[in-house]
């Protein structure tokens, strides 16, 4: 059985500009799918379809074929029947997959899950859903609740099923006899069908500019959040987080403070140990990206910082000069010159400098990481 992936990449969107090259984060959009897709490893050939050569650069980038649609498919009037009908007539397979670009959050397991259900149930169309578990309505009629009744928990309502499309599966012989049949196969027509829920970020469609700006949002985000265990409140709590960082600094004791001067091209590290005070604890921020921060932080014997922990980033030091006293979890440690040490989430630690002379060390984290205090 050959298993064959289309991904089709029309150019001419008129609600979002050239949309499969816009770029997130600086990659195209079309590339998130890709980038997916080549990890699934159930496919025994993958496809870019498309009217525009441009696409060609792209899968060749990832190893994929490009098949060049007719001119009369890339019009915004195009449907999806008709190019999956022409690549279905062109390209020789038993089952097509078809996962829209416009779906940058889809992941390889779902992706799998979907062909396998394909192959398992030995389906001629799945269809990818989203389950709306909430009082639906269909032209002022309800559909899954009753209007003169109480209304109940969402969880007990019947979800109703809505097209997600991020991922379709037909074979190949079915889509083609239901085209020549009705002109269209889309929805399955006569043959086996079945539905492949997907839930959350997934399900997301990018359509017009306001996605967008969702999908860039998402994608921004989940480079600088590690996500970790829950977190809730709790009113009797007797912890306290911090996010201001001259303020958390200020409270630790560091007298003077630069961290505006950041993302030099080149910088010496000599050149900073030198121009910065000798009799004074001291820190200066070097690098302040979206997804990182280091700053470089010297103290003077008996100076350190308090017990904390951050409940959602790991963070790394390297020990520039003199020794340091680390607590972690109640266990002391001497860490020295050249050492590097490496702090994972929610890890309590303090940091003091030792030995008789000031200590140095850079610590690489991210500017606004929470830093959790327990009060006194």
């Amino acid at each position: 059985m050959k298993i064959v992936a289309m991904i089709p990449a029309r150019m001419g969107s008129k609600r979002v500009k050239a949309k499969n090259l816009r770029l997130i984060d600086g990659k195209p959009l079309i590339e998130y799918v890709l980038d997916t897709v080549s990890k699934v490893n159930v496919f025994d050939e993958v496809y870019v379809n498309s009217e525009d050569e441009i696409f060609t650069e792209i899968a060749d980038k990832y190893g994929v074929k490009f098949y060049k649609r007719p001119e009369k498919l890339s019009s915004d009037t195009a449907t999806n029947d008709e190019f999956a009908y022409d690549f279905l007539k062109n390209v020789e397979c038993d089952v097509l997959i078809q996962i829209l670009p416009t779906s940058p959050f889809i992941t390889v397991e779902e992706i799998k899950k979907f062909t396998q259900k394909m192959i398992d149930d030995a389906l001629d169309t799945l269809i990818s859903v989203e389950h709306k578990q909430i009082a639906c309505v269909y032209k002022g009629e309800a559909i899954n609740y009753e209007r003169i009744a109480k209304n109940p928990p969402s969880q007990t309502m019947t979800p109703v099923m809505a097209y997600a499309t991020s991922v379709m599966g037909w074979t190949s012989i079915s889509f083609i006899n239901n085209y020549d049949k009705y002109g269209v196969a889309y929805h399955g027509g006569d043959g086996k069908i079945n539905y492949f829920e997907l839930r959350g970020l997934s399900t997301i469609d990018i359509d017009r500019e306001e996605d967008f700006r969702l999908a860039e949002a998402i994608v921004i985000a989940k480079s600088k959040i590690s996500l970790g265990e829950p977190q809730y409140y709790n009113s009797n709590s007797k912890e306290r987080s911090e996010v201001d960082v001259p303020s958390i600094l200020a409270k630790d004791g560091v007298a003077v403070n630069d961290l505006f001067d950041v993302n030099n091209e080149v910088v010496k590290l000599a050149d900073i140990l030198k121009s910065m005070p000798k009799d004074v604890s001291w820190s200066k921020r070097v690098i302040d990206t979206e997804s990182n921060s280091m700053t470089i932080i010297s103290q003077l014997p008996g100076e350190g910082n308090r017990m904390h922990h951050h409940p959602d980033w790991n963070e790394w030091w390297y020990i520039v000069e003199g020794e340091w006293e680390w607590e972690i979890e109640g266990e002391k440690k001497k860490i020295v010159q050249g050492d590097i040490v490496f702090m994972r989430k929610n890890r309590k630690h303090k940091i003091t400098a030792a030995g008789k002379s000031r200590a140095t060390r850079m610590a690489v984290s991210r500017a606004d990481v929470a830093h959790v205090y327990e009060d006194e």
